[in-house]
């Protein structure tokens, strides 16, 4: 009997994809769960055929280098790859998969979430119930803000912000985005395409962030372009941290010119801004995006899907190059 395929996997992942993976390879598992410096991630590929990362560790062009010879395939569970040098790891000969498609709608859940939770002022109301701080109900107490019939801007128009358009059609909002090209009439459903971003900002009551995390994408929200949103406006985002001035918005949340910020991705993760923690005019959570069980399964499912393709011989459906 051949010898199964050794993987190093660097976190610990759902029950279910670690019985699959114990079933089918040699699997180096993370039991602690305590994320790889760059030395353990080396130490532990040793004589592996495979690494099943995440995004906490970055596989730089550098550690890609030095990598053994033995690994042949590094197979992300994500669908964001900027933590991998995919250049680099392919120029080694290695190739590199992620997960996409299984997180759409966790995502868009999440999208959504942080919508309606900034525009109605969740996480205060959250608050002041655990607090039992809740003195008396009164016309005036904290008001928020409308989502039925407002506008969305979309930045990013892939699977996660049309299936984020899907759902905030539900509130009659009516759907703008911006993209690289523009989509199909039967993708767009009625949604209206802006080719530059700032003809878009202006008239986004609510600003949802969907784009990868990319050269052209980074600090996109800053001071000018906050500047071109409407006053009072809504800033979602569940794409990656790297996309907002974290500065700027911090800034326009405390000066008013925001109403609010929803955020599941910061820069730095996990180690936060902490002025976001200060700010009652946002909604903040733990990088929750594809945090559902069935998701999270799905994702290792098929990481493991690329991993069995590329040791049957074949090509990995998620093959980045």
């Amino acid at each position: 009997m051949a010898a199964k395929p050794t993987v190093l996997v660097t976190r610990k992942l759902p029950p279910a994809v670690e019985v699959r993976l114990a079933r089918d390879y040699e699997a180096r598992l993370n039991e602690a769960d305590r994320p790889y410096d760059r030395d353990e991630i080396l130490a532990g590929a040793e004589g592996a055929d495979a690494l099943l990362v995440t995004p906490t560790e970055r596989i730089d062009a550098e550690l890609s280098k030095r990598l053994p010879r033995s690994v042949r395939i590094i197979a992300s569970f994500s669908v964001g790859h900027e933590h991998i040098d995919v250049a680099a790891a392919t120029a080694r000969g290695i190739t590199v998969t992620n997960t996409p498609e299984v997180l759409t709608d966790a995502t868009a859940d999440v999208a959504m979430l942080l919508l309606l939770g900034t525009a109605r002022r969740a996480s205060e109301g959250e608050a002041v119930m655990r607090q039992n701080a809740w003195a008396r109900w009164s016309t005036v107490y904290m008001l928020g803000t409308q989502v039925t019939g407002k506008r969305l801007g979309i930045v990013g128009f892939g699977r996660i912000g049309r299936a984020l358009a899907k759902r905030a059609r539900g509130f009659d909002m009516e759907i703008h985005y911006h993209d690289i090209q523009r989509a199909p009439a039967e993708i767009e459903e009625g949604a209206r395409f802006h080719a530059d971003v700032e003809t878009m900002l202006p008239i986004s009551d609510f600003l949802s962030l969907n784009c990868p995390a990319t050269a052209e994408t980074r600090d996109l929200i800053n001071e000018r372009t906050i500047a071109l949103l409407p006053d009072g406006a809504i800033v979602v985002n569940t794409s990656r941290g790297d996309v907002i001035d974290d500065e700027a918005l911090i800034a326009a949340l405390r000066s008013g010119k925001l109403g609010g910020a929803g955020l599941d991705v910061y820069q730095n993760e996990p180690n936060v801004n902490p002025a976001y923690r200060t700010l009652r005019n946002t909604f903040l959570l733990p990088h929750l995006g594809s945090a559902s069980h069935e998701t999270r399964d799905a994702m290792g499912f098929r990481a493991l899907d690329n991993l069995d393709a590329f040791f049957g011989g074949q090509r990995p459906r998620d093959a980045l190059a």
